[in-house]
């Protein structure tokens, strides 16, 4: 037995549609234009869920597919991490037919980046000039503001890619994650999200569409989670261990090696001596000045040497050359946050500059700054010395 419809609802519904049916007619104009206006919303709703569903590495693609050569830029002295981020965005770049020429201002010259970039066979560029960059757009890896160059200020990337705490940005695309331990590893996240996958250095390469990440890419990438993470000891999140395994199966082992065992220049060795000899220690903390030198690389290498002395948690190496001073600072202790500690040490510094991680920190000092040339009354590096102590014990804040 089918159910009828009241006839009062029967005469309501009636009535709307033909007041309905009067209205368009007598606006046809104003109904074809919340038509419009309906379609042009739904459109845009689907424009913008489509855009949150892309992912970073996609979106970061899309940017550089704007452009036939951009500038990858490296921080001054770039590290493996740096190098390796930027072997990242040169794969993806290579897949939407973009050049890159990797560039860096400063010098490479601890033995271990020399090891990277002459093993894995890298082209870095140096510049001393914003003139120098090599492309119609410049995407910044594992730093996010520009640096170390003449003309540094005036540069607008358009893509960065960093897991340091700060607020550079790019003007098409930012993936800044400070709670990674590495920038290589976001750039493995992107090659992983793309299905490149490693492929064995011994087996050969000829997939036919070329859908593969090559084992110097792999290597790269694996070795510099590895130099940020101290072999993945330190300032390491879950993302660090499913990079490695991604990137695994595609190293070359011999040229891991290669990197990782390179042969140690004589004044490396000599200052390590020299910090441990000269080390003052207070309590957990210790902190050593190592006097001039022409390696500055040394002096986080002697600050990793130091760190590793029995009842020593937090170190910071001192050493001075071409008239700067050179901070170096490591921590594993958890009351020590080493970036921040090193920023209040120098805090009263003109123009001094200093920042980390909780694990690792450095900063430079212009002695001249400290003698009192400019603003401020200036500092005694003996007093710079105790500042950092305080900093340490949370004195000084």
């Amino acid at each position: 037995m089918s159910a009828s419809v009241p006839a009062d609802i029967e005469e309501t519904v009636a009535s709307m549609l033909a007041d309905v049916s009067e209205f368009v007619a007598a606006n046809p104009l104003l109904v074809g234009a919340l038509i419009v206006a309906g379609l042009f919303v739904v459109v845009g709703l689907a424009v913008v869920i489509r855009r949150l569903r892309r992912t970073p590495g996609k979106r970061l693609r899309t940017a550089l597919a704007g452009y036939e050569r951009v500038s990858v830029l490296l921080h001054p002295n770039p590290d493996p991490d740096a190098m390796a981020a930027a072997q990242g965005v040169a794969e993806l770049a290579a897949s939407v037919d973009t050049e890159t020429a990797l560039q860096h201002p400063g010098q490479i010259r601890h033995q271990e980046n020399r090891a990277f970039e002459t093993v894995l066979e890298l082209e870095l560029d140096q510049i001393e000039e914003a003139a120098e960059l090599d492309g119609e757009a410049v995407v910044l890896v594992d730093h996010n503001e520009p640096r170390g160059f003449s003309g540094a200020e005036s540069v607008s990337p358009v893509a960065v890619v960093d897991h340091h705490p700060g607020d550079g940005t790019g003007s098409s695309f930012t993936d800044v994650r400070p709670a990674y331990g590495a920038c290589a590893t976001i750039l493995a996240e992107y090659t992983e999200d793309f299905g490149l996958d490693p492929v064995d250095p011994e087996a050969e390469n000829g997939d036919e569409d070329g859908e593969f990440l090559p084992p110097d890419v792999a290597t790269g990438m694996l070795y510099g989670i590895q130099a940020d993470t101290n072999h993945l000891t330190k300032g390491c999140s879950p993302a660090e261990f499913e990079a490695a395994s991604y990137l695994y199966p595609g190293v070359d082992q011999d040229a891991l090696d290669r990197i990782a065992n390179p042969e140690v220049d004589t004044e490396v060795l000599e200052i390590k001596a020299r910090a441990i000899m000269e080390r003052d220690v207070r309590d957990a903390f210790a902190a050593s000045d190592v006097g001039e030198v022409s390696n500055v690389d040394a002096i986080p290498q002697a600050a990793d040497e130091l760190l590793r002395l029995e009842g020593v948690t937090a170190v910071v190496v001192l050493g001075e050359k071409d008239g700067t001073l050179h901070l170096s600072g490591r921590s594993r202790d958890d009351r020590v946050h080493m970036g921040k500690a090193l920023q209040a040490a120098v805090a009263e510094v003109p123009m001094a500059e200093a920042g980390g991680h909780a694990r690792m920190g450095g900063g430079q000092v212009s002695l001249d700054h400290m003698a009192g040339l400019g603003p401020g009354e200036g500092v005694t590096r003996e007093e710079l010395y105790e500042r950092l102590f305080e900093a340490m014990t949370g004195d000084r804040q």
